[in-house]
């Protein structure tokens, strides 16, 4: 089996130094992704917010929430790692939880990190977590695109053995040709996703839904996730379950069923509220 050479970029988008007399200073294309995530999203939020001028949250709320935001992704994402991926390897050496910079995040980690500051903030400032939640999931997308190229640069999160004509041989692939599941997902998770929120959040009477566009996240990110962890390469340490599925597609079904169940109880709510409109 043959495949594609793997293109030979750099992880390390800027190197600079040495800087008096200490190492260069490195920045890794994984944190730029990051940051083109967060400043992405706090630009195309706040544009979000001011949709709906007379109602909270505004351009103001998504200022004062987005650090918090960037501290429940990173946390939870890390946590989330630990707990869901190697649990085992960090209890054993419990110091290495911080060693970041070595990788390990989850995005169900980083999603449930996020929805703890939502709720959090949403309560201290009495702000709808629901409508704040919909104007973040619009934005998640962003994050996860950049994310999942910078997951290929790396070399990492590569795809199952395939005989797929545009199979890549990555560097730790084992010299295989393998899916570059992290573009199938950049694709589905960060370009169709953004498509779908961006149409749906234009519409006036979506808006006044609250939860349906943070639900429509969690199932649409839930289904995408699932199918393309067909073909990507399980986590070593843990396999497939059931000699089929991934912990990554465990994970996804409950927060398939959550997005599913937030958009009918923001559908029903919003009919009960027209419905006593109407009789007033």
């Amino acid at each position: 089996m043959t495949g594609l050479p793997f293109p030979e970029i750099d992880p390390i988008a800027i190197s600079i130094g040495p800087i008096f007399g200490f190492g260069p200073v490195m920045i890794r294309w994984y944190a730029l992704a990051y940051l083109a995530g967060f400043m992405g999203g706090w630009f195309y939020g706040g544009h979000l917010a001011e949709l709906d001028r007379d109602r909270r949250p505004n351009r103001e709320d998504i200022d004062n929430i987005l650090s918090w935001l960037m501290l429940g992704v990173i946390l939870g994402g890390r946590i989330g790692y630990v707990l869901f991926y190697n649990f085992a390897e960090y209890a054993a050496h419990p110091l290495s939880i911080f060693k970041v910079w070595e990788g390990g995040m989850s995005f169900h980690g980083g999603l449930i990190g996020v929805v703890f500051v939502i709720l959090a903030f949403c309560r201290h400032h009495k702000i709808n977590p629901l409508a704040m939640g919909d104007i973040v999931a619009t934005v998640v997308p962003i994050g996860l695109f950049f994310g999942r190229l910078a997951n290929f640069i790396n070399g990492e999160l590569f795809g199952r053995i395939t005989t797929v004509p545009w199979a890549i041989n990555f560097p730790a692939g084992g010299g295989l040709p393998r899916h570059p599941s992290q573009l199938y997902e950049a694709f589905l998770e960060g370009i169709v996703l953004f498509i779908i929120l961006f149409f749906m959040s234009r519409n006036a009477k979506i808006r006044r839904m609250h939860g349906v566009l943070f639900g429509t996240l969690l199932a649409g990110y839930g289904t995408s996730r699932f199918l393309v962890e067909f073909v990507r390469e399980p986590d070593p340490q843990l396999g497939l379950f059931l000699q089929y599925f991934s912990m990554g597609q465990f994970l996804c079904l409950p927060m398939i069923a959550l997005g599913f169940l937030i958009i009918h109880y923001a559908r029903k709510k919003d009919a009960a509220t027209n419905s006593g409109q109407q009789k007033a």
